[in-house]
C-alpha cells in the first residue's frame, strides 16, 4: 500500500452559501414525501377516497420520483444541473397549486403525480452538485451529513409541519408551504450555484424511461391490488410485466456503452449494501409515518398539533444523529456502525410492533430510537455510495441513491401502509361481519365518521371494533418492517466489509492506494 497526498481545497462562504441553497429543494422533495401524514383523515373525510385511491394518494407522487430520476438525471447532464433545478422548482410550484385546489380524489391523485415528474427534476442535481462543490474530504463528509439530515429531517418535518397547519387551516394549506420556499429558490440558486453539465452524458434513452416506469408502476400495483382483492389473474398479469420490463431494462443497460442508469455500479459490494440499506431503512419510515400519524390523532385522539409535538424529539435526534456520524465513522468501521444504527430502527418498529395497547409516549419513544439509527446510518451509507465510485460516476450513484431513497418510500406506504390496511380490513370483518365491506369502512377515518352518526351502543360498537382492527393492522406493519431493518443490518454487516473507516489523513487529503 502506497500513500500520495492529493491537494484539496477546502470550501469557502460561497460553497457553503451554495449548500444551504441546495437544502430547499432537499426539503421540498422530503416534506412532500410525508406532509400528508396527518392530512389523510381529513382527507379521507373531505374527498371520501377509497382505501386504495388513499395509498395512491400518498404513493404517486414518490412513485413518479423513483421512476423519473435517473431520466431526468440524464437531462440534467445535457442542459445543465442548475437549469433544470430552476426549471423544475417553476413546475412544482403549479403543481402544488393545483394539488391545493383539488376537489376530488382523481384530481388530487394527478396533481401528486404531477408533483412526481417535476420533483424528479429537482433531486438528481443536488448530491452531484455537492461532490463537485466540495472537492475536500472532510468539507463532502460534513455536507453529505447536511443532505441526509435535510432528507431525512425533512421526511419527519412534514407531519409536524402538516399537522400545525391542519390545526389552523384547511388540509389543502400542506401544498401552499412550498411557494415561498421556491420564491426563495429561484434566484438565489441562479446567484450561488454554479452550473455543471457531463461532457460525456450517456445517450438520452425514451425507451428505457418507459421501460423503469413499466419495472416499478405495475410492481407498486400488483401489491396493492393483492392487498384489497388477494393474488388474481390482474395481480399475476402486473408482477409479470413488473418482471419482463425490469429484466429488459438492466439488459438495455448491460448493452449500451454509455447507459442512462450504469447498473454495472451494483458489482461493487460496498455501493450495493448501503444502497439496500437506504431502501430498507426508509420503507420502515415511510411505514412508520403512514400509520403512525393516524394512531396518533384517530387511535389515540390526539389534535394534528398535538400529534406532531410527539414526533419532534425525533426529529431533533436524526439530524444530531447525522452530524455525529461522522466523527463515528472516523474511529470505527462503518460495517460495525450501519448495522448497530440499523438495529436501533428495528428497537424503534419493535416497541410499536409487540405493544397490545400503544400510548402516547410509546410512540415518542419508538421515533425517538428510530430518529438516532435512520440519521446515523443515512450519512454513512451516502457517502460510502459517493465513495465507492470513481468520480465521474458520482452523479449516476447520486440518481440511484435518490431512486433507492424514493422507491423506499414508495414501498414503504404500498407494503407497509398496504399491510396495515389489509390486516385492519380483516379483523374489521371478523368483528362486524359483512357490513366492513362497505365504502365507509375502507379507512379508518371513515369509519369512525360513519359511527359518529350512529346513536348509542350502535355507534360504540362500530367505534370500538375499527379502532382494535387499526390497531391490529399497524402492529403487523411494524413487525414486518422489524424483519426489513434486521435484513438490512445483517446484509450490511456482511457486505461493507470492503468499506474501511475515515483515516486521519483524509482529512488534508491523503488517499490509500490499493
Amino acid at each position: 500500500m502506497t500513500t500520495t497526498l492529493t491537494p484539496q481545497l477546502r470550501a469557502g462562504r460561497r460553497e457553503w452559501a451554495g449548500l444551504a441553497v441546495l437544502m430547499i429543494p432537499v426539503l421540498l422533495i422530503s416534506i412532500d414525501n410525508t406532509v400528508l401524514g396527518f392530512a389523510i383523515p381529513a382527507i379521507s373525510t373531505g374527498l371520501h377516497p377509497t382505501g386504495t385511491q388513499l395509498l395512491w394518494i400518498v404513493d404517486i407522487y414518490a412513485l413518479m420520483l423513483a421512476g423519473l430520476l435517473v431520466a431526468m438525471g440524464s437531462l440534467g447532464d445535457r442542459v445543465g444541473r442548475r437549469k433544470l433545478l430552476i426549471i423544475g422548482s417553476v413546475g412544482f410550484g403549479a403543481a402544488s397549486l393545483l394539488a391545493a385546489f383539488s376537489t376530488s380524489a382523481e384530481m388530487l391523485i394527478l396533481a401528486r403525480a404531477l408533483l412526481g415528474i417535476f420533483g424528479a427534476t429537482l433531486m438528481p442535481s443536488t448530491l452531484s452538485l455537492i461532490r463537485n462543490i466540495f472537492a475536500h474530504d472532510k468539507d463532502r463528509r460534513i455536507a453529505i451529513a447536511t443532505w441526509a439530515a435535510m432528507f431525512s429531517g425533512g421526511a419527519a418535518l412534514g407531519p409536524i409541519v402538516g399537522g400545525f397547519l391542519l390545526e389552523h387551516f384547511h388540509w389543502s394549506s400542506v401544498f401552499f408551504i412550498n411557494l415561498p420556499l421556491i420564491a426563495l429558490f429561484i434566484p438565489a440558486a441562479a446567484i450561488l450555484l454554479p452550473e455543471s453539465r457531463d461532457p460525456n452524458p450517456g445517450r438520452f434513452d425514451p425507451f428505457s424511461i418507459i421501460l423503469s416506469m413499466l419495472a416499478l408502476a405495475p410492481l407498486v400495483f400488483a401489491i396493492k391490488h393483492s392487498m384489497e382483492s388477494g393474488a388474481d389473474f390482474l395481480f399475476w398479469l402486473s408482477l409479470s410485466v413488473a418482471i419482463v420490463a425490469g429484466a429488459s431494462f438492466v439488459l438495455r443497460q448491460l448493452a449500451t456503452p454509455n447507459p442512462m442508469l450504469d447498473v454495472r455500479l451494483f458489482a461493487n459490494s460496498v455501493f450495493t449494501s448501503a444502497v439496500v440499506s437506504n431502501l430498507l431503512s426508509i420503507m420502515g419510515l415511510a411505514g412508520f409515518l403512514y400509520f403512525g400519524t393516524q394512531l396518533l390523532q384517530l387511535v389515540l385522539g390526539l389534535s394534528p398539533i398535538d400529534a406532531a409535538l410527539v414526533l419532534i424529539p425525533g426529529l431533533i435526534t436524526s439530524v444530531a444523529a447525522g452530524y455525529l456520524a461522522v466523527p463515528l465513522i472516523a474511529r470505527f468501521e462503518p460495517r460495525v456502525v450501519v448495522p448497530c444504527a440499523l438495529a436501533l430502527n428495528a428497537v424503534g418498529m419493535g416497541i410499536i410492533a409487540f405493544t397490545s395497547e400503544h400510548s402516547v409516549m410509546g410512540m415518542l419513544l419508538a421515533f425517538l430510537i428510530l430518529g438516532i439509527g435512520l440519521g446515523t446510518a443515512e450519512v454513512i451509507t451516502n457517502d460510502l455510495i459517493l465513495a465507492a465510485v470513481p468520480a465521474h460516476k458520482a452523479g449516476a450513484a447520486s440518481a440511484i441513491s435518490e431512486t433507492a431513497y424514493e422507491f423506499g418510500s414508495v414501498m414503504g406506504t404500498t407494503v407497509l401502509g398496504g399491510l396495515s390496511t389489509f390486516m385492519y380490513g380483516s379483523a374489521l370483518q371478523s368483528a362486524i361481519g359483512d357490513k366492513a365491506d362497505r365504502a365507509q369502512f375502507d379507512t379508518l377515518g371513515s369509519a369512525l365518521e360513519y359511527a359518529s352518526g350512529l346513536s348509542g351502543a350502535a355507534g360504540e360498537r362500530i367505534t370500538e371494533a375499527a379502532v382494535s382492527a387499526f390497531d391490529f393492522g399497524v402492529q403487523w406493519a411494524a413487525g414486518a418492517a422489524v424483519v426489513l431493518v434486521l435484513i438490512a443490518a445483517v446484509l450490511t454487516s456482511f457486505g461493507l466489509k470492503g468499506a474501511g473507516r475515515l483515516l486521519p489523513g483524509a482529512a488534508t487529503g491523503a488517499k490509500a492506494d490499493r
